[in-house]
């Protein structure tokens, strides 16, 4: 792993590269991940410093660390605190970028991040309780993808080893100002795969899904991306889901979503969703689970 201090579209940042991975991490807004590409290649997040937001929160893009509240999943405090200077820390084995202690819930959040192969990064996202009383949550870890044409988005369903496997999707139809279909043609299913094929509709899906594997494919630039996280059948999810896929309206990004477990954490405990990001040459195919379960490894 080598690093260096960039500048970064305006804000201040940390490469990190391995022979065949390039990321950057901004340090003084986020914690954020800002770019994961090849070296040489371009950025597969939408980023995007110029969105006003609103009321002082600035979307931007890129990888985010997120609170996700038992049956208060999109309140106020989801984001909070996330366009804050951080606290940088590195070592020879990894680079942990920690945000600002919110001023009234006490909370501070972060992401380390650490290689496992050329290919692979290790990225944990967390949330510490810092204050003196209990706080309830899990980890939301949403990336934003720019798509392009042809890239999809497929997630592996349900868990063939299980004598009583059950797939569960929920649909958010209308949250915040927002809305999706039910009935979409952007989003189809095989006996493998919840598949995503982004049209410019909004649109979210959210899935059970114990494999954790949620990816994506672009077979014009021989690239896919891979995201697992892991799971747990016996803890509390939000509306009971650990992935979930948001297009944004006319495709200006595809957000892939990974959630923790969520748990009452005492002052001084911490609650983490750990990543395992992996982009490969190979072209996935929606019809073969056993092929992107091993492109996940």
């Amino acid at each position: 792993m080598k690093t260096r201090k960039i500048n970064f579209d305006g804000c201040a940042g940390l490469e990190i590269a391995t022979p065949r991975l390039r990321m950057v991490v901004t340090v003084d807004i986020g914690p954020r991940i800002a770019f994961l590409g090849r070296p040489d290649g371009e950025n597969l997040f939408y980023w995007h410093v110029d969105d006003p937001g609103r009321d002082g929160w600035r979307p931007l893009g890129g990888h985010r660390v997120w609170a996700t509240r038992p049956m208060a999943d999109e309140s106020e405090d989801a984001y909070a605190a996330d366009n804050e200077p951080c606290e940088l820390e590195e070592s020879d084995k990894f680079v942990t970028v920690t945000g600002a202690i919110h001023p009234f819930l006490k909370t501070q959040r972060g992401v380390r991040i650490r290689p496992l192969d050329d290919d692979a990064f290790e990225v944990t996202s967390f949330v510490h309780n810092l204050g003196p009383m209990l706080y309830s949550a899990g980890v939301w870890c949403p990336t934003c993808i720019l798509p392009r044409p042809v890239m999809t988005f497929g997630i592996p369903l349900g868990d063939r080893h299980l004598s009583w496997d059950v797939v569960k999707m929920v649909i958010p139809r209308a949250w915040a100002g927002h809305t999706s279909r039910i009935n979409d043609p952007q989003i189809r299913f095989n006996e493998e795969f919840m598949v995503v094929e982004p049209q410019g509709v909004e649109a979210k899906r959210m899935v059970w899904a114990p494999l954790g594997i949620l990816a994506m494919t672009w077979p014009e630039a021989r690239l896919s991306f891979i995201k697992r996280t892991q799971s747990d059948p016996h803890a509390q999810y939000p509306q009971g889901c650990n992935l979930a896929v948001y297009i944004g309206p006319e495709n200006y990004m595809v957000e892939m979503e990974t959630c923790g477990a969520e748990r009452t954490l005492m002052p001084g405990d911490t609650a983490v969703n750990v990543e395992t990001w992996r982009l490969s040459d190979e072209v996935l195919d929606w019809s073969d689970a056993d092929r992107v379960i091993r492109a996940a490894r």
